[in-house]
């Protein structure tokens, strides 16, 4: 019986590509790059994916299917899907789609702590990072357009929903930015401190 294994992008997107046969490391991390499925799966170390590929073969939801050789690169093994990792990437699926998780990304946790900087400093750092989103909509938005023809939609969703994620936080930071420009967001050590001893009582 398969072991239990750790949920993650990356075991589901190696599942997902050997739905349609076998394929070593090298050649699903060269497809998830040129699919453009960089941005939603991290898949720039190549020795993480390595170690996804082994838990997911000890589990019994992939299994080795031959090796390759070629002149220019070392011995590469392919890997296929079992059944029971078919079936897991179906429950996975299922469990990714329907039921939001809260993946405490670093953004947030940064705000957390935001009044250890002065309401200056934090001003021109969100303003900066404005500045970057806005140019990372517009080359999101040049990608997309890069194809040359239209893709299905299905193929496209994951980057229509970062783009709307992308311009929900613009407007976000515009509102906060205003905030902190006409003073209604504002925060002093001495107003924190109470703010401490109001909690603690």
């Amino acid at each position: 019986m398969a072991m239990t294994i750790r949920r993650s992008a990356l075991a589901l997107a190696v599942l997902g590509l050997l739905e349609d046969g076998p394929l070593h490391p090298y050649g699903m991390q060269r497809l998830i790059k040129r699919w453009r499925k960089d941005e939603v799966i991290n898949v720039g170390q190549r020795a993480t994916l390595y170690k996804v590929i082994n838990r997911l073969s000890d589990a019994g939801l992939i299994k080795p299917s031959g090796t390759t050789r070629d002149q220019s690169y070392p011995e590469r093994t392919s890997y296929e899907l079992t059944d029971a990792g078919r079936a897991i990437r179906q429950q996975w699926m299922a469990e990714v789609l329907s039921t939001p998780r809260n993946e405490f990304p670093e953004f947030p946790a940064g705000l957390s702590f935001l009044p250890l900087l002065t309401p200056e400093s934090v001003r021109e750092l969100l303003k900066t990072r404005r500045e970057l989103l806005v140019q990372r909509l517009a080359e999101r938005d040049s990608l997309i357009g890069s194809a040359g023809f239209p893709l299905p939609r299905a193929t496209m969703l994951e980057t229509e929903y970062l783009h709307a994620l992308t311009e929900a936080e613009i407007r976000w930071l515009d509102n906060v930015l205003t905030g902190l420009d006409d003073g209604s967001i504002s925060w002093s050590p001495r107003e924190l401190h109470e703010a401490d001893a109001k909690l603690q009582s």
